[in-house]
């Protein structure tokens, strides 16, 4: 009986609530009334596909991706090998693409695609000494160059299995990439399609869990040739852009690392087959682990327990970012809590250090659905109004982001660069709203459902041909998933040390609703990965990850006299040039600086303009193929 009373009580409590939200209109408080903002109307161009032409530069001693489909999914190839490191040129001329060490055909090699001149050039380039890799080899008589016979087409596979016997995946195993998931077993007709290898001449590279081959090798006395049976492209934008489907094992707090593995594959084919190969590092600073602790505000304890752990973590030397919603209507989430003293609050974190960042207006479980806007959405006029979990008026994208990010630059003296929206609800126009209303950042996505441990670069509608200057910082942990956050501290721990032995990304996802548990698991955490980890705010990480994308690293001179050029648009220091061990140690630079060295890293700081570092070592000399 008393059971049955409690659950009355409970669901008539929240009856009373949803009325209450049903019958009465929002109510503003004071702060929305001193208020007026933003004046200026954000512009909203419309967004230029991306084009080829803007990744032809490079020596030829990047990896070239000749592109047989301009069609295809190539801009999402061209973001992984941006994020893994790998200096790359992508053209439609084999002739240029030949001329390079290691060559990349995407999306696949045809007959029907692919000319016949280029044909013989792919086929002849093996033979003589070059690297070739090519995807989805389906005909043009390539086969035999490839070590195959025949090839079998499915959407059926659902994991690769890697040979770890071969060096270019030897420390598979050991990180957990031996075996990695690329479809649904319960979603086939959302998998991409895939190509079996029939009959290989040489032990596969990777396997499908079915026991056919999905990556072949053939092996010429210099050269050597690999065929890809996926669609590395496509695999890359379906996690870039939020469309897996029953591909991430869970929604988070795993480690999945089915992208950072293809990706680390490729570099490592890039390594074995170009000896002048130079890659980007990760993690800044020479660190193993790039660390960003995130917490959102969005309820009215919220504000003062976020200062304790602000206190924490300035006491650990530590700065991280705090998302806060600008709540100033009573709904049907919660009453107002960004009052005289949640302000209050909020001037105590930005004394204590900490980034600012927004988490919207509303953070409403609609956000998804949301139009976009007009982008002239301005406080007092806006008024998002929560009336039930199903409901939101008078409440717009574009609205969420300018009004938040006006409000907290209006009572701080923080520049608003990062936004996270409430329950990680992502509408389709997320990215370009973002860019229209001054952000330059996102952790709006989980690691797992993205299949990757490493930032990349949003594209505008979550679509395939046009990218933005706006980079997404995925969540590998965060607090509301079974069991308690402070009972998971040891096995967060674990995912730290596996994402640190290749220089992976790890955002902490905590509400500061409560201290006890939550307060453990980020003191706790932040004294494990400190030792090796670069740990910092979300703007801090995106302004060095953002310079570090925009650089080209590539080796020029002849035998005896070769140099590493980096071309830095923007300064960037904390930069790692993992180099060939014969480079040996490197010689006076010009317009930067290198830090620390030792054969085979190079730490170091590059001037806007450029960088040039002489090779003291015997650097091998560039093939011509």
């Amino acid at each position: 009986m008393r059971i049955a009373i409690s659950i009355l009580a409970v669901i008539g409590f929240f009856a009373i609530v949803t009325l209450a939200a049903i019958l009465f209109e929002p109510k503003r408080m004071d702060m929305s009334q001193a208020l007026e903002g933003p004046r200026q109307a954000s512009a909203m161009p419309a967004i230029a596909p991306s084009d080829i032409s803007d990744y032809e530069t490079g020596s030829e001693s990047r990896l070239a991706v000749l592109i047989t489909d301009e069609a295809s999914n190539w801009l999402g190839l061209a973001h992984g090998l941006k994020t893994i490191g790998v200096p790359f040129i992508i053209t439609t001329d084999h002739d240029r693409a030949l001329r390079h060490d290691v060559v990349l055909v995407y999306p696949m090699v045809s007959g029907r695609l692919v000319p016949a001149e280029t044909l013989r050039a792919l086929a002849r380039f093996p033979q003589n000494g070059g690297t070739l890799i090519a995807a989805n080899v389906l005909g043009g008589g390539l086969a035999p160059v490839f070590g195959f016979e025949g090839v079998s087409e499915s959407k059926s596979h659902t994991h690769l299995v890697f040979d770890t016997r071969y060096a270019i995946t030897s420390d598979f195993a050991e990180l957990g990439h031996d075996r990695i998931r690329i479809g649904s077993e319960t979603s086939i007709e959302t998998n991409p399609g895939t190509n079996a290898y029939l009959s290989p001449a040489e032990p596969p590279v990777a396997r499908y869990e079915d026991g056919s081959a999905a990556i072949v090798k053939r092996s010429y006395s210099d050269g050597t040739a690999y065929a890809l049976g996926i669609d590395l492209g496509q695999l890359l934008l379906k996690g870039y852009n939020y469309k897996e489907t029953n591909i991430s094992e869970a929604y988070a707090n795993q480690y999945q690392p089915t992208l950072d593995t293809l990706l680390r594959l490729i570099s490592a084919i890039y390594r074995e087959g170009d000896p002048d190969s130079v890659i980007l590092g990760t993690v800044p600073d020479g660190k193993s682990l790039s660390v960003m602790m995130t917490h959102d505000v969005d309820y009215r304890k919220s504000v003062r327990n976020a200062v304790h752990y602000a206190e924490m973590e300035k006491e650990k030397g530590v700065r991280s970012t705090y998302f806060i919603q600008t709540k100033y209507m009573n709904d049907y989430n919660d009453e107002t809590f960004l009052d005289d003293e949640g302000i209050e609050h909020v001037h105590e974190l930005e004394a204590l250090g900490v980034e600012i960042a927004s988490h919207g207006v509303s953070h409403s479980l609609q956000f998804d659905k949301f139009d976009l806007g007009t982008g002239t959405e301005a406080i007092p006029a806006y008024q998002p109004f929560v009336r039930t979990a199903e409901l939101t008026q008078n409440a717009s994208i574009m609205g969420e982001l300018r009004v938040s990010k006006f409000i907290l630059e209006t009572v701080t003296d923080n520049k608003v660069r990062a936004f996270r929206p409430g329950y990680l609800r992502i509408p389709q126009k997320l990215p370009e709203a973002l860019l229209w209303s001054g952000y330059a950042y996102s952790s709006s996505v989980t690691a797992n459902k993205s299949l990757t441990h490493f930032p990349f670069k949003l594209m505008a509608s979550r679509g395939f041909e046009k990218d933005l200057e706006i980079f997404e910082f995925p969540i590998t942990i965060e607090d509301e998933l079974p069991p308690l956050m402070g009972e998971r501290l040891e096995e967060a721990k674990a995912i730290a040390d596996r994402l640190a032995a290749y220089g992976a990304t790890m955002v902490i996802l905590s509400h500061p609703d409560i201290l006890d548990h939550k307060f453990d698991f980020a003191e706790g955490f932040i004294e494990h990965v400190k030792p090796f980890a670069w740990i910092g705010t979300i703007s801090e990480f995106g302004a060095w990850w953002a310079a570090r994308d925009k650089v080209g690293v590539d080796v020029v001179g002849n035998s005896g006299q070769k140099a590493v050029e980096l071309s830095c648009p923007t300064r960037i220091e904390g930069l790692t040039l993992l180099v060939p061990r014969q480079f040996g140690l490197p010689g006076s630079p010009t317009g930067g600086a290198v830090t620390t060295a030792e054969a085979g890293s190079w730490l170091l700081d590059c001037e806007p303009g450029g960088m040039r570092i002489p090779i003291s070592g015997n650097a091998a000399s560039t093939s011509s193929h």
